[in-house]
């Protein structure tokens, strides 16, 4: 009997070679230690504070999160009247190994700078992401079923045109085989639904509960919370600059290494 291969046992080795090079021992991750201010040791963890004009800001790095390398941040007011907090307003340029400014590859002429996330526009995407999400597996479901019809249409077909038993049954394993790709496809396109949207789900949860938030600060106060900055994977430094405009920027210099480590399923808060 000749080797055949069909689209579905394709579909199925593809999968297959997915899931083992899935499991890998070993990630790279990224690890932010404070390269500035005034630094101590807090619990195991590195704490950087400095300030300008009384305004505070204490920092540390918390995690690797998704596509963002997070900071655990209190901002201070040590001033006589009221600031406006906005977690938008912490700035970030990326540095070389010898602190200086990288640029885009594509653009020499660009530097390699950004903000901070901004909690209420992200959180605001969550509805479209999640319509979109339920739009793409209602495609899944219509292509599924032509893939179905087009199987049985071709398997009865087949069937019935056999001129021998060896036909016959090659026909079978064949369709059997296309059966079992569409199952395949079907499960798969289901368990991706159900963990975009549970991602989903943590991410409206750290966009509400877990990012500093905009608001207004009395003399006196302070506020707490994760501030999410986007991932520069070359950058050996991250100059973070807090900015409330015509009264205070405060500095913040973070080194930054990719490690590896065995791979762990990520702790979520």
């Amino acid at each position: 009997m000749k080797p055949y291969s069909t689209p579905q046992s394709i579909l199925a080795a593809g999968l297959l070679a997915f899931a083992v090079s899935s499991c890998a021992p070993t990630v790279m991750t990224y690890r932010l230690e404070p390269a500035s201010g005034d630094i101590a040791t807090i619990d195991g963890r590195s704490v950087t504070k400095a300030e300008q004009n009384g305004v505070g800001v204490v920092a540390s790095f918390e995690r690797e999160d998704s596509e963002f390398v997070t900071l655990d941040v209190e901002v201070k007011n040590r001033t006589d009247h009221s600031i406006d907090i906005n977690p938008a307003d912490f700035h970030f340029a990326a540095l070389g190994a010898a602190q200086d400014t990288l640029t885009n590859s594509a653009n020499p002429n660009l530097v390699i700078a950004g903000s901070a996330a901004d909690p209420a526009y992200e959180a605001a995407r969550m509805t479209v992401k999640r319509k979109q999400e339920e739009k793409r597996l209602k495609r899944a479901k219509v292509f599924n079923t032509l893939l179905m019809v087009a199987a049985v249409a071709s398997d009865v077909s087949s069937s019935s045109r056999s001129r021998s038993y060896r036909e016959y049954a090659n026909k079978r394993v064949a369709h059997s085989l296309a059966y079992e790709g569409i199952a395949i496809k079907r499960a798969v396109d289901y368990s991706t639904f159900a963990n975009r949207m549970q991602r989903y789900d943590y991410e409206e949860y750290r966009w509400r509960e877990l990012a500093l938030k905009a608001n207004t600060l009395a003399p006196g106060e302070s506020v707490r919370g994760f501030v999410y900055l986007p991932k520069v994977a070359n950058a050996s430094y991250l100059a973070i600059t807090y900015t409330l405009p015509e009264q205070a920027t405060v500095p913040l210099l973070f080194k930054q290494e990719r490690v590896q480590q065995k791979q762990a399923r990520q702790r979520r808060h």
